[in-house]
């Protein structure tokens, strides 16, 4: 099966979608390469940054269901696909 490698950027402007959001990533964790959290107190917003390396289609479903939940942004950058 052939993967990309992506870093899902997340915004969460609704502190109530946590559980959600770590809901998702808990089910894509054989995927997720590591991730990093920053709560930004002072705009009451917090970011997350994901490193995934996935199938394309596993990487598109775990950020379309986060950037469908209440009060959160996601947007996916991917890494040039491997030359073979």
């Amino acid at each position: 099966m052939e993967t990309r490698v992506a870093v899902i950027a997340i915004i969460v402007q609704d502190s109530s979608s946590a559980v959600s959001i770590n809901s998702l990533l808990h089910e894509y964790d054989t995927y997720i390469i590591g991730r990093m959290g920053v709560p930004y107190r002072c705009k009451g917003i917090s970011i997350i940054n994901i490193a995934i390396d996935a199938p394309q289609d596993a990487i598109n479903r775990l950020a379309g269901a986060i950037g469908r939940l209440n009060g959160v942004s996601a947007k996916t950058v991917y890494a040039p696909a491997a030359e073979n």
